[in-house]
C-alpha cells in the first residue's frame, strides 16, 4: 500500500496512513481520463440550441413577384435561405448529447485520477475536519494553515452541513462526499484534502 503523512487541522504530523493501491497506486490511463471527462461534459450539455428553417420563419406565404417577366430568378417565398431574413439551412436543432460509459471504465478512471493526484503530490490526508458552525472565515483559516492556496476539493465521508455551507463563498473551494465524487471534480481542482474517514469509505466504495 502507498503510505502518506497524516496531518491534523493545525498542520502537524500525527503519523502515517495507508492508501489502498487499487485506488491510489494504479497505472494512470490518460486516454480513459479524457474519455470520461468528455462523457461528463457531454452529459451536462443542455442541447437546446436551435435555428429556424424556412418552414418556421414567420411570413413568406405570398409569392414575392410573378413567375415570369421580371428578369429575376423565380422565387416562391421571401423566407427562402438565400433571402435576407430567410430560414437557416443545416442549423442546430435540440438534441440529447448524453451517452453512457461502462461502470468498469468509470471506476478505472476514478482510480487513475486519484493516483495521478497522489503522484503529483496534490493529495493531503487529514485526521479529521471539525467545523462546528458554518463560517467561511473558519474554513479559510483552516486552508491557510494547511498551506493550501490554490483550488481545493475537500472530500468527506458523509454529509457535513456546517462545512458545506461554510465553503459556499470561497470560489476555489468545493466539498464532495465520497458517494458523489467523480473524475471531473478530482481533475478540475489543484489539490485534494481528504479526511481519514473518507479514505476508509473509499476503500468500501471503490476497491475491487
Amino acid at each position: 500500500m502507498a503510505e502518506t503523512e497524516l496531518i491534523s487541522q493545525d498542520n502537524k504530523s500525527v503519523g502515517k496512513t495507508d492508501l489502498p493501491d487499487d485506488i491510489f497506486g494504479v497505472d494512470v490511463k490518460k486516454g480513459l481520463l479524457h474519455e470520461v471527462v468528455r462523457n461528463h461534459l457531454a452529459n451536462k450539455r443542455q442541447g437546446s440550441a436551435a435555428t429556424k428553417t424556412r418552414g418556421f420563419v414567420r411570413g413568406g406565404g405570398r409569392k414575392p413577384f410573378k413567375q415570369k417577366g421580371s428578369g429575376r430568378a423565380r422565387a416562391g417565398s421571401n423566407r427562402s435561405p438565400i433571402w435576407k431574413g430567410g430560414g437557416t439551412v443545416f442549423g442546430p436543432h435540440p438534441r440529447d448529447y448524453s451517452y453512457k460509459l461502462p461502470k468498469k471504465a468509470k471506476w478505472a478512471a476514478m482510480s487513475s485520477s486519484l493516483t495521478a493526484k497522489f503522484i503529483d503530490g496534490e493529495v493531503k490526508v487529514i485526521d479529521k475536519i471539525n467545523i462546528d458552525e458554518p463560517k467561511t472565515k473558519v474554513v479559510k483559516g483552516l486552508l491557510n494553515g494547511l498551506g493550501i492556496k490554490k483550488s481545493v476539493l475537500i472530500i468527506i465521508p458523509e454529509k457535513n452541513e456546517a462545512l458545506e455551507l461554510a465553503v459556499r463563498n470561497l470560489p476555489k473551494v468545493n466539498v464532495a462526499r465520497v458517494n458523489e465524487l467523480n473524475v471531473f471534480m478530482v481533475l478540475s481542482h489543484n489539490e485534494l484534502l481528504i479526511s481519514k474517514d473518507a479514505v476508509e469509505k473509499m476503500k468500501e466504495a471503490y476497491s475491487e
